[in-house]
């Protein structure tokens, strides 16, 4: 081989070597740029800072993990440390690595039928969460994630152009999943999943976090893969009090968990947000008892709220005109029109009555003071014993609200409209045989939730208001809730055990016997102040089903009727206070005669 060859060789394999070094190094800026980009994109969407290679070292070496609460898919809340989500598919996507965990492991049990429910609205064939799998491999053949490092809270808003689903289904529910869980502060991030626009009560929403809210659609806009560092997925139900009519008609769940207390505080906590102060935590002064009666009348008053398109209350003005005589109080109007949802609360909160057709806007009762009345008023033909959200709502314990309805019975008092849309009432898109049944029906009957025609029709009614059979109802209401004025909390705790129960008996005769039953009260009882305290004395001869109950108000007593000699009784004592308030049973006792 020529010297020339030899060089000419080497010279190849020198620029052979720089020139794949410059690859390399050309490569190796194209992902620090890449990365520095894909920082830059987790920024815009978050101000807490995350170190991008740290971030995607950890996904692709330890996957994502799942840990869950609950047994079903109703009552299910998962966390998750990166779940990310592909906006090409539409999917949220789990990666597997040999670090990865999912509790529960459902296998394809998570299909049958989901995971768990987005919203609050129970086992809703729309609200379901699930996820697709892939090895963490397959991150390599991806698109970069952009990661986001706030905490989340991914769920769906149910119905957000509707006032009373925006409270029930998503804020309440919101608002107390993220007291159960201590990541969430202020500085979580929510986003809804569901599809819809902001709708219009976006700025509600927003109220929950120092941090806008993200919608599904903007979600694109950040990049072909999000991943969530850290992230919970679906909502508390324990806050909801009322079922749509999905499965069966409308009306309040079968197991409320939720009291009055903690709706308060929830509204308390709104209106800290809204920069509302209620008048009565304001205005506390040190005046005579008759300047407080004094102040309480002027600052009585009540309020009407104002429809302005549909459901209108036709005589509105003769209508507060007759309730400013009967009370003898200021009556003011609001509108979700034309106000402001915090003016509309900060006068609500000071209020002493709220008059209201039946509709979302009721809702608001949440806000009104202690000892202050609902009156909720019914078109024609609609029963208010089949719609009853805001009944339940007024009469769960530590309200502390009055409850009236009013329903139109004269169908002269009503005006329909047949042929507007059928989403508010129109009826001339149906058969006119259905039409003419629909006009000559004078009661909705029960119905499953949510396009039947016929309550559309009626419900979406213009009224006038009967103002003699109005007062009347507002006159019973007053026999057995006389006084208006603000009331204190009305007492939610419990009695404990009674305590050292015990028994004796004595045989009297072959056919008489005496069962004597002792306790000692229940230790918390001592500290609380208590307006009236019973207790519950349970006796079932052993071996049979039923038993004797007795209400005593005494710690001991001596039973004589239907106790037999030589026979074992089980007996079982527990305290109420206030005839509801009800304390647990004490240990059975086995008492032999």
């Amino acid at each position: 081989m020529s010297v020339g060859a030899l060089l000419n060789g080497l010279l190849v394999s020198v620029v052979a070597a720089l020139l794949w070094k410059y690859s390399k190094l050309s490569e190796h800026a194209a992902l620090l740029e890449e990365e520095l980009h894909m920082t830059q994109q987790s920024q815009e969407l978050s101000q807490a800072r995350i170190d991008y290679h740290v971030a995607l070292q950890a996904l692709q070496e330890h996957g994502t993990h799942m840990i869950c609460t609950g047994k079903m898919h109703t009552d299910r809340i998962c966390r998750f440390n990166y779940l990310c989500y592909c906006s090409e598919a539409e999917e949220f996507v789990f990666f597997h690595s040999n670090s990865s965990v999912m509790l529960p492991n459902l296998g394809s049990r998570r299909f049958q039928p989901a995971l768990l429910d987005l919203s609050s609205v129970e086992d809703h064939n729309t609200q379901y969460f699930n996820f697709l799998e892939l090895p963490a491999a397959a991150l390599k053949f991806m698109p970069k994630p952009v990661f986001v490092p706030d905490v989340t809270l991914i769920l769906n808003r149910f119905n957000p152009d509707n006032l009373m689903h925006v409270f029930h289904d998503d804020l309440l529910p919101v608002f107390y999943t993220m007291k159960q869980y201590s990541d969430f502060d202020d500085e979580a991030r929510l986003v809804f999943m569901e599809g819809w626009g902001e709708g219009p009560h976006f700025d509600l929403y927003r109220l929950l976090s120092s941090k806008q809210p993200l919608l599904k659609e903007q979600l694109r806009n950040f990049g072909k893969l999000m991943c969530f560092t850290k992230s919970y997925v679906g909502l508390s139900k324990m806050t909801t009090w009322y079922q749509y009519g999905f499965v069966q008609p409308q009306g309040p769940k079968a197991n409320i968990l939720v009291s009055g207390n903690e709706i308060r505080q929830f509204a308390r906590a709104l209106m800290e947000r809204m920069n509302i102060t209620r008048a009565e935590d304001s205005e506390r002064d040190e005046g005579s008892v008759e300047d407080e009666k004094e102040k309480g009348k002027k600052d009585d008053y009540i309020v009407v709220f104002s429809r302005s398109t549909t459901r209108l209350i036709l005589n509105e003005a003769e209508l507060i005109m007759a309730l400013a005589q009967e009370f003898q109080m200021r009556v003011v109007t609001v509108s979700l029109e034309e106000q402001s949802f915090p003016s509309i609360v900060q006068v609500i909160s000071g209020a002493s009555m709220l008059v209201s057709m039946h509709g979302a806007q009721l809702i608001t009762s949440l806000f009104l003071p202690r000892g202050a009345a609902v009156v909720e008023l019914f078109p024609f033909a609609v029963n208010p014993e089949q719609y009853t959200p805001y009944k339940t709502l007024t009469s769960l314990p530590g309200m502390d609200l009055y409850y009236m309805t009013w329903r139109n019975t004269k169908e002269e008092n009503t005006v329909t409209h047949p042929d507007r849309p059928w989403e508010q009432g129109g009826i001339a898109h149906l058969e006119k045989e259905e039409q003419e049944r629909i006009l000559a029906s004078k009661d909705v009957p029960r119905h499953l939730c949510c396009r039947n025609p016929e309550w559309l029709f009626r419900i979406y009614q213009d009224t006038l208001v009967d103002i003699p059979t109005f007062l009347e109802v507002l006159k019973e209401g007053r026999k057995t809730r006389p006084s208006l004025r603000k009331t204190k909390p009305a007492s939610t705790v419990h009695p404990g055990r009674v305590r050292e129960p015990q028994c004796q008996t004595s045989v009297q005769t072959t056919n008489e016997a005496k069962l004597t039953v002792s306790w000692q009260i229940p230790w918390n009882l001592k500290y609380l102040k208590v307006r009236e305290v019973k207790y519950e004395v349970w006796i079932q001869e052993q071996g049979e089903n039923t038993y004797m109950p007795y209400i005593l108000p005494q710690q001991n007593y001596t039973f004589s009727e239907n106790i037999k000699p030589f026979t074992t009784y089980l007996v079982w004592v527990r305290c109420i206070f206030n005839k509801n308030l009800l304390g647990p049973f004490a240990d059975v006792l086995m008492c032999r005669t």
